[in-house]
């Protein structure tokens, strides 16, 4: 079986590695989560909500897949099964059956932040390691907080 060789010394393999491991659970689990919601939000701004939760699953689905081929271009294979995302995201619980679009905006703007300060984290840790895919999760964090913006501004 051919086995893809990273340029990175081991020490700075395992760093990216694990940052883009991470990044990848985060980014599995916001695409479900916004999903999720999409799927049950209720209330007098459902259209736009349901709307603007279709472009977080866009980004986090794109983004995803960056990654996933990020790590497999440096010899890592990326795990997406459900799983590991399970174990591995740092969102933290949504909300179950129907959701009001206030509280589902809420929600949104928390699963955001929290993927947003591990993805600050991945900027911090890859910088002098691996400067690609450093520059691969400032572009994620960019879209992610724009998405954040967007959701904070919907409850004012």
């Amino acid at each position: 079986m051919y086995v893809v060789k990273s340029p990175l010394s081991d020490a700075d393999l395992k760093t990216v590695s694990e940052a883009l491991q991470g990044a990848l659970v985060d980014l599995v689990d916001l695409a479900l989560v916004a999903k999720q919601i999409h799927w049950n939000v209720v209330g007098p701004r459902f259209r736009s909500v349901h709307l603007q939760l279709d472009e977080v699953v866009g980004t986090a689905r794109a983004h995803s897949d960056t990654v996933a081929e990020r790590a497999a271009a440096l010899g890592v294979p990326p795990d997406g099964r459900a799983a590991t995302v399970a174990v591995g995201s740092g969102i933290g619980v949504t909300p179950e059956g129907w959701v009001d679009d206030s509280t589902a905006v809420g929600a949104v703007v928390e699963a955001l932040g929290a993927v947003i300060g591990r993805m600050r984290e991945r900027i911090a840790a890859t910088g002098a390691p691996d400067p690609v895919s450093q520059d691969l999760f400032i572009q994620v964090t960019a879209d992610l907080e724009k998405q954040h913006w967007m959701f904070q501004a919907e409850n004012g």
